[in-house]
């Protein structure tokens, strides 16, 4: 299969005369061996300038921790090769890509497009989506925007809505369950069950965020009632579901960076967040304004929660401020100089 695959790259780059080839992850983690073979060969034989942006490493995952190829993983996850150059995401992942690999790395963490302010649904048509999702208009939702796998840590957010204690607190989860499982969904339900917490289970549709599409979506009646159809069907975008929340839980026990994190504070929804290894090191220096937790939902947690969600003031005040400091940390402004840099110091490689 990876003669299969190298083959069909010797062919990609040449149909379209690719001049830089951009790795995503797949040098990375194991996901797909014969990938990652085909790509090492590729590039020790073709000398093609690349770039292997690295999202995570297979040694952050325990999973891999036991398996048959370690000589496989040593050469190809990721491969030094000196036309490579490596681009992570946080401070852990370029420390540890150098004492492993022995190769350097530049850390470009993600980013959102924060020099455009979002685009928001109408008032009417937020209102309108929140009774599709069954919320009625003094109930606060309170969103859980990631997978459900268990590093997410979604029972600290169940805990939280249960010690709570009152009952106009939905729970709504928007991303699918199944890549490592359906038990994990199980015992979430059990568990929100027994603590007669009310949760429920979405698929947010991807896309949505920095997009257009829902101020043009309601400006005539044709795009209004596609819209509406596609509601009809249980269909909604991850945009859509971040402007219907009142908060956003992100009890995560580990993450690479956090993409919900810069979701939430786009869409200007208060945070309660866990003080993972990452958020702790990158994030957090950067004066976020964010309920905090230290690995379990205090009785201090859960007063700070009511007080922001009481005050519309002040969520508006952590929403400008959260947004500013996005802007400066993790905007396209950011992504733009950083390439520019990296692309400049490519070995064969010149820019247009």
């Amino acid at each position: 299969m990876a003669e299969d695959l190298k083959e069909t790259l010797y062919e990609f780059v040449d149909r379209f005369d690719v001049t830089l080839l951009v790795v995503e992850n797949a040098l990375s983690i194991p996901m797909h061996l014969p990938l990652g073979a085909a790509l090492t060969e590729f590039l020790a034989e073709t000398r093609l300038p690349a770039i292997g942006h690295h999202h995570d490493f297979y040694w952050e995952r325990s999973r891999y921790a036991l398996n048959a190829v370690h000589d496989l993983l040593d050469a190809c996850f990721p491969p030094r090769d000196p036309n490579l150059r490596h681009v992570v995401i946080n401070q852990a992942a370029l420390e540890e890509l150098s004492w492993r690999r022995g190769v350097p790395s530049m850390l470009i963490p993600n980013v959102l497009d924060f020099e455009k302010p979002p685009r928001r649904l109408p008032r009417s048509a937020t209102r309108e989506l929140r009774q599709r999702l069954g919320l009625q208009p003094d109930r606060f939702m309170i969103l859980q925007p990631t997978r459900v796998v268990p590093r997410k840590g979604i029972e600290h957010a169940i805990q939280l809505v249960e010690m709570l204690g009152e009952d106009k607190y939905v729970l709504v989860i928007s991303h699918e369950a199944g890549d490592e499982g359906l038990e994990y969904r199980h015992a979430l339900s059990q568990a929100a069950s027994d603590a007669g917490v009310n949760l429920r289970f979405i698929v947010a549709e991807p896309g949505g965020i920095a997009a257009k599409d829902p101020v043009s979506a309601f400006r005539s009646s044709r795009h209004r009632e596609e819209v509406r159809k596609r509601w009809d069907e249980g269909r909604f975008t991850l945009g859509e579901i971040y402007q219907c929340a009142d908060l956003v839980t992100y009890p995560s026990l580990y993450e690479g960076f956090g993409n919900a994190f810069l979701e939430a504070v786009y869409y200007g929804v208060p945070l309660v967040v866990n003080r993972y290894a990452t958020f702790t090191r990158d994030i957090e220096p950067k004066g976020f304004r964010v309920i905090v937790m230290e690995g379990f939902v205090s009785r201090h947690v859960v007063e700070e929660v009511r007080k922001v969600l009481a005050d519309p003031g002040r969520r508006k005040e952590m929403a400008r401020h959260n947004y500013e400091r996005a802007r400066r940390f993790y905007s396209y402004a950011v992504l733009r100089r950083s390439l520019r840099t990296l692309i400049m110091g490519i070995r064969g490689y010149e820019m247009a």
